[in-house]
């Protein structure tokens, strides 16, 4: 099984261990915000090459607080317990500001998204994270860019049966 780039990381740069549980849902928030935006463009620099401007435009529909509460609340119905309890430290956070462009509302909820996606990857439970994900994106994107990739017309042909 290849090493995940947590571990990665760690091994390079080794730490003392810290137990996540005391972690205050900002910096949870601030871990999975970056966490989030590198899946969001990894999905679509994954569509190929394209503009740079066009490819900051798109991901800035992705990873504003608007976009991030929508896929927070389409999938609270299927996270854990444990999983809804950092969602929620998220939520109830007391932020210092919030995005002009969202109401507190809407930057609470991303940020409680954030919080998970955070607490998720530093436990190394990035299959679980992309999970929900997967399924907040199939629920809310109405720009339809973040879905599998469209075959390329010349590609098409016949599949064959496996024997």
């Amino acid at each position: 099984m290849e090493e995940s780039l947590r571990g990665m990381i760690l091994k390079e740069f080794p730490h003392e261990e810290i137990d996540i549980r005391t972690y205050s849902p900002a910096a949870l928030a601030f871990l999975g915000d970056a966490v989030y935006s590198l899946v969001i463009r990894t999905i679509l620099i994954s569509k190929g090459n394209r503009q740079v401007e066009k490819l900051h435009n798109e991901t800035t529909f992705y990873v504003r607080a608007e976009q991030q509460a929508a896929i927070g609340k389409a999938v609270y119905d299927l996270m854990t317990e444990e999983e809804k309890k950092v969602y929620r430290r998220g939520r109830n956070s007391n932020p210092y500001h919030h995005a002009k462009s969202s109401s507190l509302e809407e930057y609470l909820q991303a940020t409680a998204l954030e919080a998970l996606c955070g607490y998720l990857y530093l436990q190394d439970r990035t299959d679980r994270m992309m999970e929900l994900l997967r399924e907040g994106i199939a629920r809310t994107d109405r720009k339809g860019k973040l879905g599998p990739r469209k075959p390329d017309p010349e590609q098409i042909g016949v599949i064959e049966d496996e024997e």
